[in-house]
């Protein structure tokens, strides 16, 4: 994908959040929602699992070694803040990484 259409994507995204309300009006707030989220090392590697592929809960708690529960309240931490998203395939969930979530995991990897 070339940068104009990764711009393009970007952009529908963006504006879907918006009209779906999932992005604050005021972007101090909204930063510091997704830097409060990124604190925790867990969801970090969250992140890093979801760049190879989606994944399903179960999935994503075998490969971390962590509970259930403890999985479920990071996926929802970072789906509220708009670094992952859910998707279904065949009636199973998956979770991607959003272009919010790319972006910080493209960021992360050029600040190494």
């Amino acid at each position: 994908m070339n940068d104009e259409e990764n711009k393009s994507l970007k952009h529908e995204w963006i504006q879907k959040m918006k009209s779906e309300g999932k992005i604050d009006k005021n972007p101090t707030k909204d930063h510091e929602s997704g830097l409060k989220t990124l604190q925790n090392p867990t969801r970090r590697k969250i992140l890093q699992v979801l760049t190879k592929t989606p994944r399903t809960l179960d999935e994503i708690k075998k490969e971390l070694v962590i509970d259930k529960m403890q999985a479920k309240f990071h996926l929802e931490m970072l789906e509220a803040s708009l670094f992952i998203e859910q998707t279904t395939k065949d009636n199973n969930h998956y979770y991607i990484l959003s272009p919010r979530g790319k972006g910080y995991i493209d960021n992360a990897k050029m600040g190494k």
